[in-house]
């Protein structure tokens, strides 16, 4: 029941709304109230949202009177707050958690390394675009895949991101990764972060939330293919 009491105001094919959704489907929270908005229409400013989040930011996270906006902090709390529910999302023992806490910050960086290149047109206004600085964000996005390339490549075949289970490292850095091959990533350069893709991309509480709109087809434009 304490589904009914929870509203997500959120958006298709952004990332942290897709984190807050799997949260919710691991933690056996299905049937909470949420409404779809439209970036496109600039629907995250309507006082709608405002009115829970100032920032007027997706996705916005209502349970009864407690407000929690920011994606990480709404896994953490769902997790919190629903410990024996659904899936178990930290791990008991003190090193695995330390990894998990470690990847999920990690994860921070690397939505911003991938957004400074897929977004690069839509944050930065035409006249102050500069090749030098594209080039300079992809490089750095190169950099980032290495790192995760190489995390994947230590823990071995068919493991998570913290180890054997499936935790909220997953849960935050799933979307990022699926951006990156929505975008064009070669799966052959990136072979590690291809497997854990295929890995992860039909778990029931991803296919559940997966973006609508990349339901309907592919990308025009694959912005990573030559990464």
């Amino acid at each position: 029941m304490a589904a009914k009491s929870m509203t997500l105001l959120w958006g298709s094919g952004s990332c942290p709304c897709w984190r807050a959704m799997i949260a919710l489907e691991e933690k056996n929270l299905q049937g909470y109230n949420h409404k779809l908005l439209s970036f496109d229409k600039m629907e995250h400013k309507s006082q709608q949202v405002l009115d829970i989040n100032p920032r007027g930011q997706l996705p916005t996270f209502k349970h009864g009177d407690t407000v929690v906006n920011e994606s990480y902090a709404i896994c953490l709390y769902l997790e919190s707050h629903f410990k024996s529910q659904g899936n178990q999302l930290i791990p008991d023992g003190p090193e695995e958690q330390a990894l998990m806490y470690q990847r999920m910050f990690e994860g921070l960086t690397f939505y911003e390394k991938l957004g400074s290149v897929i977004y690069y047109d839509w944050y930065v206004p035409e006249g102050e675009r500069h090749d030098s600085a594209l080039k300079r964000n992809k490089d750095g996005l190169v950099v980032e895949l290495g790192l995760w390339e190489g995390y994947l490549s230590k823990q071995g075949s068919g493991s998570f991101l913290a180890g054997k289970s499936f935790s909220l490292a997953d849960v935050v850095v799933f979307p990022t990764v699926a951006f990156l091959f929505r975008f064009g990533l070669s799966a052959g350069r990136y072979p590690k972060l291809e497997e854990y893709y295929a890995l992860l991309k039909d778990r029931p509480s991803i296919k559940a939330s997966w973006p609508p709109h990349w339901l309907e087809g592919p990308e025009e434009e694959l912005l990573l293919k030559d990464i």
